[in-house]
């Protein structure tokens, strides 16, 4: 079993049904509860997909969300100060945004074994905490 957190995105396309991602994010997810990996995420992103149904007043696409992840096998990691030292350090020593770094950092500190995201900008780092960064193009799983 692996602990695999998956960057917002991941989430947006799987709930929109995004023609060109959803079915590959649904593959890999269906790879992970085979395996009976761990999916993990941060608070943070939550908040993220949250926006759009905000915006719009979309009471009801926000109860979905809300749904999905209360009765989903998904792990929600906090942002504490441990967690914010460790952010500290990864802006101060990589280009990340600090969206990207809440992320990262929220990865590393819960010590995942994939990162999965589709920035490819990520692919390039090494975080400590984090084993693997890979896109949806990968096939570690």
């Amino acid at each position: 079993m692996s602990r695999v957190y998956w960057d917002t995105m991941l989430f947006v396309y799987w709930l929109e049904d995004h023609p060109q991602f959803a079915q590959r994010i649904q593959e890999i997810h269906s790879k992970m509860e085979q395996r009976k990996d761990l999916l993990c995420t941060s608070a943070f992103a939550l908040g993220e997909i949250l926006v759009g149904p905000y915006k719009l007043k979309a009471a009801d696409v926000e109860q979905v969300i809300r749904e999905h992840f209360k009765t989903s096998a998904i792990e929600l990691l906090p942002f504490d100060a441990e967690t914010a030292e460790l952010y500290a350090h990864i802006r101060a020593e990589d280009n990340v945004s600090p969206a990207d770094a809440i992320h990262l950092t929220t990865a590393a500190h819960a010590n995942v074994h994939l990162f999965l995201t589709n920035d490819r900008r990520f692919c390039r780092l090494t975080i400590p905490g984090i084993h693997f960064i890979a896109g949806l193009d990968t096939n570690l799983l």
